[in-house]
Formats: C-alpha cells, sequence, structure tokens
C-alpha cells in the first residue's frame, strides 16, 4: 500500500501556521483542530518546519515565555517528508525509527497532505482486516 492511498482516503487538508505567528496562536490551533502538528510555510506556501505538541512542551519546560515568541523559534527546520508513492510499511518504519509521529507529504515540491502515525495504523490495521476476512471465507467455502 502507498501513501496516496492514505491521503486519497483522508484527504489532503493540511492546518499550516505561519514562522512569524506566536507559538500562543500555534497552541491555540492545535486545540482548535484537535491536531497534533502544524506545519509551518513561508508566503508561498513552501514547507519550511514543522511544530509539533512535542516541540512546545520541550520548548515551555525551558522557558515559560515561550508562548509570546515566533513559531519559527522552536519549530523542527529538518522537517522529514514522504512522498505520494512511498510504501506505508517503509513509512512506519522511518516514524517509529526517527520518533516523529506527523509526517508532511509533498509531490513535486508542493504540500499535498500530512499524515500521522495513527493513519499508518489504521490502514495497516484495515489491510490485515481484509486478510483475515478473506481467509475466513475461504475456510468458510472451502467448507461447504
Amino acid at each position: 500500500m502507498k501513501v496516496r492511498n492514505i491521503l486519497a482516503t483522508k484527504g489532503g487538508r493540511v492546518i499550516t501556521i505561519a514562522p512569524e505567528e506566536t507559538v500562543r496562536r500555534a497552541v491555540a490551533l492545535l486545540v482548535e483542530q484537535r491536531i497534533g502538528a502544524v506545519v509551518v510555510t513561508d508566503a508561498a506556501g513552501q514547507l519550511v518546519g514543522i511544530l509539533s505538541e512535542r516541540d512546545v512542551i520541550r520548548a515551555a519546560a525551558e522557558d515559560e515565555s515561550i508562548f509570546g515568541q515566533p513559531v519559527s523559534a522552536i519549530m523542527t527546520r529538518a522537517v522529514v517528508i514522504g512522498m505520494p508513492q512511498d510504501d506505508v510499511l517503509a513509512v512506519a518504519h522511518t516514524m517509529l525509527e526517527k520518533r516523529f509521529r506527523h509526517l508532511p507529504i509533498v509531490d513535486e515540491g508542493r504540500l499535498i497532505g500530512i499524515i500521522s502515525i495513527g493513519d499508518v495504523l489504521k490502514t495497516q490495521r484495515d489491510a490485515y482486516q481484509g486478510e483475515i476476512d478473506t481467509l475466513e471465507t475461504r475456510i468458510i467455502a472451502a467448507g461447504e
């Protein structure tokens, strides 16, 4: 299965924020949208970073005044990205090994979506359930 299959089900809506917005605004956006990370894009819509709940917590533990600072002060700049043709199992492996939960998806230099580790796990679970259902049908048919 490919990442494009996840996006086809989930859709390509991506919540973004500008790097000059405050961390306080980013936190409000995370809460309003019920998401764990927001993609940081410049005025041209190009991905320049990602800000996760973990980034905020780590920064707040060091400096309580972080909420008035710009997102660019604490965002992750070295963003691992995926592509629509990436294999879901390979993506799951990368996310687990590198210990991150959100993967922006880029196609031909354009941000087209974001997937979470939850999306990946749900896709794998659904695929396994489909295989189980097929096997059960075959067993029942063979027993008749």
